[in-house]
């Protein structure tokens, strides 16, 4: 078995190697198959399990941002140098979500619309929702650096109420409690409304996605308590049982015959749906530690592991070659066996794409260095 940190490392890289599978068979076959091939049981299937990934990537986003806070503090950082780093690296990533959005729109012209370029995609709310995060750890920290322990739970406890606030707070900002007073950019961020009159379903505006990411980084403090370190094993199958009991509680609420909302969308803004998710995503969690732990999760090359490690590069990269002018197959002309083709091919790609990025990873002046005296030898 891996030694502790670097097992911690490894179940949270599978579990965002997952992400990113999931996420290239729902694009794969949404892009690829055609119209009969669409109405089969099969697309609606993997359609449905594209409802994963984002929800992945952000529950993941808070525990890293738990972990890398809590090793900040440890080190002696202020409750200021802690929130500056945070925040800087949020912005960072809502940059690149910009960035993204600038390469989709100059690769996409002239047929793109500028409006293409204010599109609030899932980078820009992990950013953003990072940004909160750290919003969120400065507001709480402890007076004294030493109080370790009460940063935990105080964290934890605010995340947790965070989460619940955002989710409870979803039908209304749809709907009823609409900022239509703001301009739409600004408006896409909270609501996903973009250019169009109602909000959409495909967007990842902060309410509700944003809660995900809080979600996680409630779960990331908790397993970082000494007692919980100390009983991990325990621990995990708790929050497994405890998933499925969240999910069990928000389906019973779901079939109560009153509601709180004048409008109620169990798909898209439904608090009960996101408890649910948020239940399945403990059980993943649990199941993966196991599977890290106990089973074959790091035996030998692990490709899941491979792709975790450079999740942001392989999102950006497969987007283009799926979705994009660069698309490896005719868009909505495949039949369900030359996509899963075509997916096996994205997925060895972007595990060959992540074996290159980390072997060069921190070789940079060695590449410079090598194109330097490539130069005359080519030139001759």
């Amino acid at each position: 078995m891996a030694k502790a940190g670097t097992q911690r490392l490894a179940y949270i890289d599978w579990m965002r190697g997952l992400a990113c599978v999931l996420m290239f068979q729902t694009h794969c076959y949404d892009s690829w198959l055609g119209e009969e091939a669409r109405r089969s049981k099969f697309f609606m299937w993997s359609q449905l399990g594209g409802t994963l990934p984002a929800p992945l990537f952000l529950f993941l986003a808070g525990i890293s941002f738990a972990l890398v806070t809590d090793k900040l503090r440890q080190r002696g950082a202020s409750a200021n140098e802690v929130a500056r780093t945070t925040l800087r690296r949020g912005a960072e990533i809502l940059g690149m979500g910009l960035l993204f959005r600038l390469q989709e729109y100059l690769l996409g012209f002239p047929w793109a619309p500028w409006t293409d370029l204010l599109r609030v995609d899932i980078l820009n709310t992990i950013g953003l929702s990072m940004m909160l995060m750290g919003v969120l750890c400065r507001l709480v920290a402890p007076s004294d650096a030493q109080a370790n322990l009460r940063a935990r739970t105080a964290n934890a406890w605010a995340a947790a109420g965070a989460a619940l606030a955002i989710t409870l707070l979803t039908p209304p900002m749809w709907t009823t409690w609409r900022p239509r007073w703001l301009p739409w950019p600004l408006e896409s961020y909270l609501n996903g409304v973009h250019i169009y009159q109602e909000p959409q379903a495909w967007l990842f505006p902060v309410f509700p996605w944003a809660a995900f990411a809080f979600a996680g980084l409630a779960v990331g403090f908790v397993l970082l308590h000494d007692g919980v370190k100390k009983r991990q094993g325990w621990a995990f199958a708790a929050l497994g049982v405890g998933g499925l009991g969240l999910a069990a509680l928000a389906r019973w609420l779901d079939h109560l015959p009153k509601s709180l909302y004048a409008v109620y969308d169990f798909w898209h803004t439904s608090p009960n749906f996101f408890l649910i998710r948020v239940g399945l995503l403990l059980v993943i969690l649990c199941g993966v530690y196991a599977w890290c732990r106990w089973g074959a999760g790091q035996w030998g090359f692990s490709p899941m592991i491979q792709l975790g490690q450079t999740s942001l590069l392989v999102y950006w990269v497969h987007i283009e070659f799926v979705y994009g002018r660069f698309s490896i197959l005719p868009k909505h002309a495949m039949s369900i066996r030359a996509a899963s083709l075509g997916l096996l091919g994205i997925f060895l790609a972007m595990v060959l794409l992540s074996l290159v990025r980390m072997r060069m990873k921190g070789r940079g002046v060695e590449v410079l260095a090598w194109l330097r005296r490539a130069r005359p030898a080519l030139g001759s």
